[in-house]
C-alpha cells in the first residue's frame, strides 16, 4: 500500500505543488504543478498577488485529484517575514506588502524609536534586517490593524485558507522577531512596544499538528475528500533541514544558496549573547524544537547582475560557457568583499568589481571568465569566514556542509568545499518538499520517528558529495583576511549541545 502527501512549496520567485509517495520504506517526489510568483508594483508600493497564488495552489490540488489516488494530507511551506491579515469572517485584507517595499525600512525606524536593538535581540535572538515581520508591522497604520482579526505568515496563511483553522507553526513564529526562544512564547515586551493588539497573533502550534480536514468546497472541487491539512514546518528552510539524511551526533552545517545565502547549523538551545548580536546571527526554531543558528549573507546576486549586464550589453554568455571560462581563468587573481555596500547599491556591477580591485591594488579583471571566477572565489572564501564564526559561536568543529536551495552551480559548490576544507553534500532541489512530506507522514503515524524518516530519505534520494582538495585555498583565505576581512577569534567557546 502506498501513502500520498501533498506539499505546497512557496518561494519568493516561484511555487510548486509536489506529491510525495511513501511505498515500502521508499519515498518518491513528483512535481505536479510549478508556477511563478510575481510581485505587483502599484505606484510606489510592492505587493504580493495572493489571490493568484491561491488559484495556482487550487489548480495543483485539482491536478492531484485527477490521479484518483487518496491523498492523505496537505501542508504549505513558504518564505519568512511577510504576512497575511484576515478579518473576523476570514476575508483577506489587501494589499499584502512585499518585504522589499520601502515601508519595511520606515517600519524598522519606527520600532527602533520605541525600543532599542539590544533589547529586541535579547528578546528574540534574531538577526536585524528591515524585512522582519516586527519591523514591517511598525509601518502598519493603526486603523488597518484595528479592522483585522489575526495575522498569519504566508505558509500558515495558506494552511488557514485551505482548512479554515488558524495557527502559526513554531518554525515560522520564530522568524517574525516577535517570538522569545527562551520563554517559548510571544514576546510581551515587543508586543507592547509595537502597540500590537493582543489578539493579532494566534496560537503557536508545533510542526506536525493536524489542523483539520480540507475545506469542503476545496475538497469537492479537487476531489480530495479524505485529505486533511497539517502544519508541517511552515518555514521552508526549517522543513528542508528536517528532511536531511543527518547522522546522529554528526556536527554538520548548511548553506541555503540563493540571491542571498544563509549559513548555519542546528543546536538544542539558542545562543544569544553580545558576540552573536555583533556578528548578526539568528536563532530560529526547527523541527522538534531544535534551534537553527544562522546568518544571512551574500548569495549569487552579484553573479546574477554580472550576467544581466553582459546580456544587456550584447555580451551574453551561456552559463556552461561562462563556467568553462571561469575555470580556465587564473586562480585567486582578484578577490572582492561580496558584503561591501557598493555591491548592493544600483549601478554598473562590472565597474564596481573593477573599482574594488583597483582600490585594493589587485589585478583588474576585464573579461567574463576572470570576473566570474573572482566573484565565485570571493563568495566561497566569505563563506569560510562565516563558517569560522559559526564554529567559534557554537564551540563545535563542523565536519560536513549541506548545500540547499539553488545548488546547480557545480563549480561554485566545488569552490565552497575547497574553501571550507570539508565534504559538501548537494541536497535535493526538492529538500523543502521532502521535509514537508516526512513531517506529514510522522504526524499521520505512517513513519514512527524523525530518525526513521531520515533513513528513508537516505535510501531514497540521491545526493552528491564533493570532497575538498587544493589546500592552496587556505593561503587565499589568509590573503583575503589581510585585505578586508576581520577574521574571527580562534579561541573556542564551550561546545553547544547538539539538537
Amino acid at each position: 500500500m502506498s501513502n500520498y502527501y501533498i506539499a505546497c512549496d512557496l518561494g519568493v520567485d516561484s511555487g510548486r505543488v509536489m506529491m510525495g509517495t511513501l511505498h515500502k520504506e521508499k519515498l518518491a517526489m513528483s512535481e505536479i504543478r510549478r508556477f511563478r510568483n510575481v510581485p505587483m508594483q502599484e505606484k510606489n508600493s510592492l505587493h504580493w498577488n495572493i489571490p493568484q497564488l491561491y488559484q495556482d495552489i487550487l489548480a495543483g490540488l485539482t491536478e492531484v485529484g485527477r490521479y484518483d489516488e487518496p491523498a492523505h494530507s496537505i501542508s504549505c511551506s513558504s518564505w519568512a517575514a511577510d504576512y497575511l491579515l484576515f478579518e473576523q469572517d476570514g476575508t483577506l485584507v489587501t494589499p499584502v506588502f512585499h518585504h522589499d517595499d520601502a515601508r519595511s525600512e520606515e517600519g524598522r525606524d519606527e520600532i527602533l524609536s520605541k525600543i532599542d536593538w539590544q533589547t529586541i535581540y535579547a528578546e528574540t535572538g534574531v538577526q536585524k534586517i528591515p524585512a522582519r515581520t516586527l519591523f514591517q508591522l511598525g509601518a502598519e497604520k493603526g486603523r488597518r490593524l484595528k479592522q483585522v482579526s489575526q495575522l498569519l505568515p504566508i505558509g500558515d496563511g495558506f494552511n488557514f485558507l485551505l482548512s479554515g483553522v488558524p495557527g502559526i507553526e513554531l518554525s515560522m513564529a520564530s522568524t517574525t522577531q516577535l517570538y522569545n526562544p527562551t520563554t517559548k512564547g510571544w514576546s510581551e515586551v515587543l508586543m507592547k512596544a509595537a502597540k500590537l493588539p493582543p489578539h493579532l497573533l494566534p496560537e503557536i502550534v508545533a510542526a506536525g499538528t493536524k489542523l483539520g480536514p480540507l475545506r469542503p468546497d476545496v475538497a469537492k472541487e479537487a476531489k480530495l475528500e479524505d485529505a486533511q491539512v497539517v502544519a508541517s514546518c511552515s518555514h521552508g528552510i526549517a522543513a528542508a533541514l528536517a528532511g536531511l539524511p543527518i547522522n546522529a551526533g554528526e556536527p554538520w552545517a548548511f548553506l541555503w544558496s540563493g540571491r542571498q545565502a544563509i549559513m548555519g547549523t542546528q543546536l538544542a538551545e539558542p545562543i544569544i549573547n553580545d558576540v552573536s548580536r555583533e556578528w548578526n546571527f539568528s536563532n530560529e526554531i526547527g523541527y522538534r524544537g531544535s534551534v537553527r543558528i544562522s546568518k544571512l549573507t551574500a548569495g549569487r546576486r552579484i553573479l546574477d547582475e554580472c550576467r544581466l549586464f553582459w546580456k544587456e550589453h550584447d555580451k551574453e554568455v551561456d552559463n556552461d560557457l561562462l563556467m568553462h571560462l571561469a575555470i580556465s581563468a587564473e586562480p585567486f587573481e582578484s578577490l572582492i568583499d561580496p558584503t561591501d555596500p557598493r555591491f548592493s547599491a544600483p549601478g554598473n556591477i562590472i565597474e564596481k568589481i573593477q573599482a574594488f580591485c583597483k582600490e585594493t591594488n589587485q589585478f583588474v579583471p576585464r573579461k567574463p571568465g576572470p570576473i566570474a571566477r573572482c566573484v565565485m572565489e570571493s563568495m566561497a572564501l566569505h563563506y569560510r569566514k562565516t563558517f569560522d564564526e559559526l564554529q567559534y559561536l557554537t564551540g563545535r568543529e563542523l565536519t560536513r556542509l549541506f548545500i540547499l536551495g539553488d545548488s546547480t552551480n557545480s563549480l561554485m559548490n566545488t569552490f565552497i568545499a575547497n574553501a571550507l576544507q570539508i565534504p559538501v553534500v548537494v541536497a535535493s532541489p526538492d529538500a523543502t518538499a521532502i521535509g514537508n512530506v516526512i513531517i506529514q507522514a510522522i504526524a499521520l503515524g505512517h513513519i514512527d520517528t524523525i530518525e526513521h524518516a531520515r533513513e528513508i530519505v537516505r535510501n531514497s534520494i540521491k545526493m552528491d558529495t564533493i570532497a575538498p582538495h587544493a589546500a592552496v585555498w587556505n593561503a587565499a583565505y589568509q590573503r583575503l583576511s589581510g585585505l578586508f576581512l576581520n577574521e574571527p577569534p580562534r579561541q573556542p567557546v564551550p561546545a553547544a549541545a547538539e539538537a
